[in-house]
């Protein structure tokens, strides 16, 4: 009886430690999300971190929407994509709107012979912050060896999806304060089976911002590795925004608060609280239920493409 009563006040100080730990836990979670989505610092975004904003894959979707907020918080935008057409239409948008001075340049970046002209376009701008967006997916999902001209499509999604971040990097890393936003996906944060390559180029941005955070935030450079879930853009292939499918504009304007606070986020809560759930889940769950849900996306389109 003697010996029980010490082994009971051990278990005692144990269960509320435990409570204490997960308390705390807990208190200091619901601190940060009402931090990072309730405050937001989304006053510490603009001219302040430097004159000009540059966004990658900037005339449709996350990209254009990024330089909007951007030029909103009245920054100058470079704007990057391949169309010169799309580029003269969004810069004329930004220009008429927000009354911010654009430049452009027309590159495509699946090619790897264009970073002397970007290089020569951004000689001499006070960059603040750079978003690497630009990126390329699958046209459905599908299994690594029948993925349509798959030489090419390894090829073009390296070219796009990493050695753009890190060549545009290289061109502004040398900013004195300032932010790299780098666009990664949800898809990046797990395995996603029949979206093998872009989940895989994705997974490289999401470590390549930490680790870039890792050793240049010191000379003040904020890296950020931006992972949303599915937004309701062409490349998602998503038209109609829902509560956890947001617009790009919804997306970005909650994304925004984010920099300064947080260098690893989904940017939107839903997504943050998507992130959480999927990243508790058994491997073998998530992997088997993801594995069902791109088997069926899979059937229905190669279902639709044979009947047209």
């Amino acid at each position: 009886m003697e010996s029980a009563l010490p082994a009971a006040g051990f278990l005692y100080w144990v269960g509320a430690g435990t409570v204490a730990y997960l308390a705390l836990r807990i208190s200091y979670s619901l601190f940060t999300a009402l931090r990072v989505w309730g405050v937001g610092n989304e006053a510490g975004v603009g001219p302040g971190l430097g004159e000009w904003a540059v966004v990658t894959g900037s005339t449709d979707g996350i990209g254009k929407s990024y330089a909007e907020e951007l030029a909103k918080h009245g920054m100058k935008v470079v704007l990057i994509s391949r169309s010169k057409d799309k580029l003269d239409q969004v810069s004329s948008e930004i220009k008429e709107k927000f009354k911010v001075e654009t430049r452009t340049i027309a590159v495509d970046f699946a090619s790897e012979d264009i970073y002397d002209k970007i290089k020569t376009a951004l000689a001499g701008l006070e960059i603040g912050i750079l978003v690497n967006n630009v990126g390329m997916s699958y046209e459905y999902p599908e299994y690594f060896l029948d993925v349509p001209d798959l030489d090419n499509v390894i090829k073009k999604m390296i070219n796009i999806n990493i050695l753009s971040v890190c060549k545009v990097s290289i061109l502004v890393i040398n900013i004195s304060k300032g932010a790299i936003l780098n666009i990664s996906s949800g898809s990046g944060m797990l395995p996603v089976p029949l979206l093998t390559i872009y989940s895989a180029t994705k997974t490289f941005v999401d470590f390549f911002s930490q680790c870039l955070h890792e050793e240049y935030r010191s000379k003040g450079v904020f890296v950020q590795s931006v992972l949303p879930y599915f937004v309701a853009t062409k490349l998602a292939k998503i038209r109609k925004p829902t509560l956890d499918k947001p617009s790009p504009e919804t997306f970005v304007k909650s994304a925004i608060k984010t920099v300064g606070l947080q260098s690893r986020t989904n940017g939107y809560l839903i997504h943050a609280l998507m992130g959480s759930i999927i990243s508790n889940l058994p491997s073998w769950i998530y992997l088997k239920i993801v594995m069902n849900m791109n088997k069926s996306t899979r059937a229905h389109y190669l279902k639709k493409t044979k009947k047209n």
